[in-house]
């Protein structure tokens, strides 16, 4: 991701500035370039390795997959008058309480189920 080079040109205190925005600790004694060189070459590595033990942020087991799916199933799809309620309401048009309680309660469930396909979408690849 970096490369040497690139790195050895800035100073200790850009090192230390690239170290804090990426949450990385300099390996070693951080009055030497070197130590904020060798964690910003080596953390992208690090990482991936990580991922594959299954450190850290991991990927869902297909149990946990299928029970995403079946929430999904369970939600539904709209009906034509609630897809219509739905654009409506996307174009800012909005009840009067107490009905727009109950409005906003379908939009939000509807953008609940965007992002729940979404997520399925993204771990699905």
């Amino acid at each position: 991701m970096f490369t040497r080079s690139e790195l050895e040109i800035k100073t200790i205190a850009e090192l230390r500035d690239l170290c804090r925005r990426y949450g990385i600790k300099p390996t070693g004694n951080a009055g030497y370039k070197v130590s904020y060189i060798t964690s910003l070459m080596a953390f992208p590595a690090i990482a991936l390795s990580q991922l594959e033990k299954g450190m850290g942020l991991r990927k869902l087991s297909f149990e946990a997959f299928q029970n995403l799916g079946s929430a999904l199933d369970e939600m539904n799809s709209p009906t034509d008058e609630q897809a219509a309620l739905i654009k409506l309401t996307m174009e800012g048009r909005h009840y009067k309480a107490p009905q727009r309680w109950e409005q906003e309660k379908l939009i939000n469930l509807y953008k609940a189920k965007q992002k729940l396909e979404e997520v399925m979408s993204l771990l699905g690849d």
